[in-house]
């Protein structure tokens, strides 16, 4: 079956919705919700798939940190979750929104009964002009959050999945490097940035090398699995930079825009 070119997955990790001190970035929520709902007035079909439970959790519980053992991370998801929902029903809800929310484990991906349902849902959601927010379900499935090498990658391929079920047209990566730079940019002042990627190969994440953070090599890694899982399934993938979401606006208009990843 096709793809629905109308139909575009956004997703926004955890550094896009958070500022540097570990609160929510309420500004960027509110231009994201904005232009999301803009954009879904012209016409499109948007899922957001959304990090950021456990991080909006340990701050509504006052923890200085992010928490270590598994319990405390599905705690802080399931009050974070509740969170990060009122803010974006609120957000939303100010440019005449309707969200839902749906919580996934990788059992509902895999599972042909569940995948059928959930595509129903999708579907349903979608024709009913409802914009659906997804999330992994962190405080019922630890295997994301106990995982070294998470099995979504801060959700990244978890939009990939999502983007592959829905027969999306785009799927757009909100990122905080705003892209893929032949190097990492915050060690390399002169990195350039790869407009567009013709071909995911062994070569393209070799560029990512071993230096820098951990965290930084790891996130744009899981940015190219996406990229590559839905690249293959047909549907163009970008990066953009999240606390930029008017970017959005450039993407959907066929405009230069981050990082553009040719579909196969």
């Amino acid at each position: 079956m096709g793809l629905y070119q109308n139909r575009i997955v956004v997703k926004a990790g955890t550094s896009t919705l958070m500022n540097e001190l570990g609160k929510s970035d309420l500004r960027t929520i509110e231009l994201l919700c904005r232009v999301l709902t803009d954009i879904h007035n012209k016409g499109f079909e948007v899922i957001l798939v959304s990090s950021g439970a456990i991080a909006f959790g340990s701050g509504k519980l006052g923890w200085g940190k992010k928490p270590e053992s598994i319990r405390e991370k599905q705690a802080a998801a399931a009050v974070g979750q509740c969170s990060m929902l009122y803010l974006y029903d609120r957000f939303f809800g100010d440019y005449d929104a309707t969200i839902a929310q749906i919580l996934l484990s990788g059992d509902d991906l895999e599972q042909p009964g569940r995948r059928e349902n959930l595509l129903n849902t999708f579907d349903t959601l979608l024709s009913l002009g409802v914009i659906p927010i997804v999330n992994e379900n962190d405080s019922v499935n630890f295997s994301e959050i106990e995982s070294e090498d998470h099995l979504f990658g801060d959700n990244d391929l978890l939009s990939a999945e999502v983007a592959v079920l829905c027969r999306a047209g785009k799927l757009i990566l909100l990122s905080d490097t705003g892209g893929l730079y032949d190097r990492d940019p915050r060690r390399y002042p002169d990195a350039r940035l790869r407009s567009v990627v013709e071909t995911i190969d062994e070569s393209v994440f070799a560029s990512l090398g071993t230096r820098g953070s951990r965290r930084g090599a790891d996130g744009m890694k899981t940015k190219l699995r996406a990229a590559s899982r839905a690249t293959e399934a047909g549907t163009e993938t970008h990066i953009i930079r999240g606390k930029d979401p008017e970017a959005l606006y450039r993407v959907i208009r066929g405009e230069p825009a981050g990082t553009r990843f040719i579909a196969s």
